[in-house]
């Protein structure tokens, strides 16, 4: 019986002191975990888009789409504005697709008419907090923007009585967006800025002056605002 109660005593002792069943407690100076790791302060705004495209324009924020512009892309002239709102958090990583009307691969429109011609493009947008109002992005040369579809690559196609995509002057270069492109961690360093454009190059036309647009927001396009049919561009917004 005494060597019974004896090991229950070693036990109590051990286990008091911490060396039963786990390490020692901590000592006074030891803090406890935190969860600041785990954390962030990232909040989500209502922010407001205000767009004008010649001719068409999807905006996203990451990989999600956000608006699709509401004029079709093979409507005669669908030139037209875009204003809305929609929630995000900064960082905004805007990643958008431009396309100018074409026929066909040709890079024409209005084939087979007295019409037959290049059209050409132009993008601008500006970006506000809509709760203060503060802008806090604008088309500019801080924008990256590569083309991914070019035609003619001669404009002498413009001239063809019968053009013929890919043949003769009327070829191109047509290329795939580039996997995961619109991810944030997407590796754009070797695309090249956007190309900046006045208005009297673009000659924006239907619903541009309904917006009163920041001094700031700039037409940006590819290198070619006639030849560069489809755009990708992308920027990254940190909080302000």
């Amino acid at each position: 019986m005494q060597r019974f109660a004896y090991v229950l005593l070693v036990i109590f002792v051990l286990t008091s002191c911490g060396r039963v069943g786990g390490s020692p407690p901590p000592t006074g100076d030891a803090s406890p975990p935190s969860n600041n790791a785990l954390t962030t302060d990232a909040v989500s705004r209502a922010i407001t888009a205000e767009l004008w495209s010649d001719n068409w324009t999807a905006l996203y924020v990451d990989e999600t789409l956000i608006k699709e512009d509401s004029v079709s892309f093979t409507t005669e002239r669908s030139f037209n504005s875009e204003v809305f709102s929609f929630d995000a958090t900064y960082p905004l990583h805007f990643n958008v697709i431009l396309k100018d009307y074409i026929q066909n691969d040709t890079g024409l429109e209005y084939i087979g008419t007295d019409r037959q011609q290049i059209g050409d493009g132009g993008f601008i947008a500006q970006f506000s907090d809509t709760a203060t109002g503060k802008r806090i992005a604008v088309t500019d040369s801080s924008w990256k923007c590569i083309p991914i579809h070019i035609a003619p690559l001669d404009p002498a196609c413009a001239a063809e009585a019968n053009p013929v995509a890919g043949q003769g002057a009327c070829t191109n270069t047509i290329l795939p967006e580039p996997a995961n492109w619109k991810n944030p961690t997407f590796d754009d360093s070797a695309w090249p800025v956007a190309t900046v454009y006045d208005a009297q190059a673009v000659d924006p036309k239907e619903g541009y002056d309904n917006i009163s647009w920041d001094p700031r927001a700039q037409f940006i396009w590819g290198p070619d605002l006639k030849t560069n049919n489809t755009i990708l561009c992308r920027v990254t917004i940190q909080a302000p």
